[in-house]
């Protein structure tokens, strides 16, 4: 029987560039940005890593198909290196290839990085001509805030409680995460906003507002990862975060094709947590997780999350949100760094981005941000739409 990666893998150094509109670096520029960060974090050279994985979703026409952009930008020393590609869970799947290669056996230090450059395209949104077929016939005209607009409305609906309700909720989250990321020198966004000024944007696709929605940026994060053994042997000090748990989770089209999803909540978050937390051995997360990083495209999204990762009761999300359960001052902070509303979404780069904000915190050195005593953290990515995506839930924790 599978016996899983629980502390087989420690993180023995990570690094994340700026965030934003970076137009005087290219992808190349900012990979070096966070790999220079990660090495001298994990006090090696860089021949002592023996294989790589890189994440990155829509950015082709800069950087290629392949992992040579990787190799080339890094002087990596000809090692095997991949390029993987899982929509907004592409960064977490490099993560899972460079900790599965060493969990395995067959590497001693492997590296991941994730990396993606937006703003240089010249499109609002993200640059994607297609998802196939499929896409083209089922969803000719669909967009994201339309999509996960529609998540609210079916929240709404399923639980009966008050438009106006969700979106002082929905505001609430918004506002927590510009909070944060005030506090955070490498986020895109850094000013704070208001509740009454979140609640009086543009709306964009109702009933998401303009502070509702996460924009694009350009950024790139990375994580060395080893052996506990290793580690010790190299001289790490400190705590040591190992990776405890991850899972990914991926609609099979019962959501698209049947009717027996509502439209309230993410299958797939649901099932890849409960394979994580079992996997991590976890039992009672809303007691054991001391904080999350949550995939927060949009503000009803991160609300939403928190009832499928079983950290609030279905239905209640909306109300620990505005009690100020996942504030940083909560019970289970979530998205202390900013989260994707104030980092943006350069897609191969976000869930290394998350997994960095857990290690920073685990190891104490979050600087501003940092929270009393955390030792167990939980990162989340949800790429694609509500009734069709891919889900990764990453559980990290100190030996």
């Amino acid at each position: 029987m599978a016996e899983g990666i629980r502390d087989k893998v420690a993180i023995l150094g990570m690094g994340c560039s700026r965030f934003g509109e970076r137009w005087d670096c290219s992808a190349e520029d900012l990979m070096i940005e966070s790999f220079a960060e990660a090495l001298a974090d994990a006090g090696i050279e860089q021949d002592r890593i023996d294989a790589a994985w890189f994440g990155m979703s829509v950015d082709e026409h800069g950087l290629g198909k392949s992992a040579l952009s990787l190799t080339t930008a890094l002087r990596l020393p000809n090692i095997a290196a991949t390029r993987v590609e899982n929509m907004c869970a592409s960064g977490t799947e490099a993560l899972r290839g460079a900790v599965y290669g060493v969990a395995s056996g067959a590497y001693d230090i492997a590296l991941a990085m994730g990396v993606e450059k937006l703003k240089d395209t010249g499109y609002g949104g993200l640059p994607e001509r297609t998802k196939g077929t499929f896409e083209d016939l089922w969803f000719p005209s669909v967009t994201a805030p339309g999509s996960f607009a529609q998540f609210a409305s079916a929240y709404v609906a399923r639980h009966g409680i008050d438009m106006d309700g969700l979106k002082e909720a929905m505001a609430h989250v918004s506002w927590k995460s510009h909070e944060n990321g005030s506090r955070n020198p490498k986020a895109h966004l850094r000013a704070r906003v208001s509740k009454e000024k979140i609640l009086a944007a543009p709306m964009i696709a109702y009933p998401l507002g303009l502070y509702d929605c996460c924009g694009v940026s350009d950024g790139s994060a990375c994580a060395i990862v080893t052996t506990p053994a290793i580690a010790e042997r190299l001289g790490r000090t400190g705590p040591l975060v190992t990776v405890k748990s991850i899972q990914l989770a991926l609609s099979n089209g019962s959501e698209v094709g049947y009717d027996s999803w509502d439209g309230s909540y993410a299958l797939t978050t649901r099932l890849a947590s409960e394979r994580a937390y079992r996997e991590a051995g976890i039992r009672d997360p809303r007691r054991e997780l001391d904080l999350v990083e949550v995939h927060d495209c949009f503000s009803i999204t991160e609300l939403v999350t928190m009832e499928d990762l079983g950290l609030a009761e279905p239905g209640q999300g909306w109300r620990a949100v505005l009690d100020g359960t996942f504030d940083s001052s909560g019970e289970i902070p979530c998205n202390i760094d900013g989260g994707l509303k104030c980092f943006g979404h350069p897609i191969g780069a976000t869930g290394l981005r998350m997994a960095y904000e857990i290690y920073q915190q685990l190891r104490g050195t979050a600087g501003d941000r940092q929270l009393n005593a955390a030792r167990l953290g939980l990162t989340h990515n949800l790429g694609g739409y509500p009734n069709k995506n891919v889900c990764s839930v990453s559980i990290f924790g100190t030996c």
